[in-house]
C-alpha cells in the first residue's frame, strides 16, 4: 500500500522550513510521497492578509521543482470553500483508494484538533497523523483521546530540525528591506525579486 503524506498550508511564501519538514516526514514516516496541498484560504487565518492564490501557486511550483517524492496537489484550489481538512481528505481518499493517507501537522495543531471541523470524522477518515514535535508543545494525548476516541493509535511522532522561519517573518523582512534570501530556495527568491512581490 502506498503511504502518502498530506502537507497543507497557505505557503505564503513557501520556505526552507517547509521543505525540511516535508523531507523529514518523507524519511521518518516511510512515506512514498508528500502531497503539498496549497490551501486558498485556511479556516483559521485572516483572509485580508493572504496573497493571491496564483502567486502562491507559482512560488510553490518553483519551490518543489522536480524534487523526488514531492507532489503539488491542487485539490483545494479546484473545489469550493470552506477548505476543511475532512473534505480534502475525503476527496483524496476517493482519488487514491489504495493509499494510506498520513496528515502532517505540528504538535501545536494536534492540541487544537478538538476545535477542528468534525474532528472525530476527520480522525476516522485519515490513515494516520504525522506529528512533528514543536519546542514547548507537549501533546495531551490522554485528554485528546477522551474528546476524540481512537486518536491515540493514529498518531505517529517524528522529529525535524527546528528552523525559526515563518512566512509572516519573510514578508516583513521583504517590506523592511532586511535580509531574507537564505530562507528560501533560490528559484523562489528569484521570482520574488524579479516580480517585486511582498512589497
Amino acid at each position: 500500500m502506498t503511504r502518502i503524506g498530506l502537507f497543507g498550508g497557505t505557503f505564503d511564501p513557501p520556505h526552507l522550513g517547509h521543505a525540511i519538514l516535508a523531507a523529514e516526514a518523507l524519511y521518518s514516516l516511510k512515506l512514498d510521497k508528500v502531497f503539498w496541498i496549497l490551501t486558498p484560504q485556511s479556516p483559521l487565518k485572516d483572509v485580508k492578509n493572504i496573497s493571491p492564490v496564483d502567486q502562491r501557486l507559482l512560488l510553490l511550483q518553483a519551490a518543489l521543482g522536480d524534487t523526488p517524492g514531492f507532489v503539488l496537489s491542487k485539490v483545494d484550489i479546484e473545489r469550493k470553500p470552506p477548505y476543511y481538512a475532512l473534505d480534502t481528505v475525503r476527496i483524496l481518499q476517493s482519488d487514491h483508494p489504495e493509499s494510506e493517507l498520513i496528515y502532517l501537522m505540528g504538535s501545536d495543531s494536534l492540541n487544537d484538533l478538538p476545535q477542528w471541523y468534525k474532528a472525530a470524522d476527520f480522525i476516522h477518515e485519515i490513515g494516520g497523523l504525522g506529528v512533528y514535535h514543536r519546542p514547548g508543545e507537549q501533546p495531551e494525548l490522554d485528554s485528546l483521546e477522551k474528546v476524540i476516541p481512537g486518536i491515540t493509535q493514529k498518531v505517529y511522532f517524528f522529529d525535524a530540525p527546528q528552523i525559526e522561519i515563518s512566512g509572516m517573518d519573510i514578508r516583513e523582512r521583504i517590506r523592511e528591506h532586511r535580509p531574507y534570501r537564505f530562507f528560501l530556495q533560490p528559484a523562489v527568491y528569484q521570482i520574488i525579486q524579479t516580480r517585486k512581490l511582498y512589497r
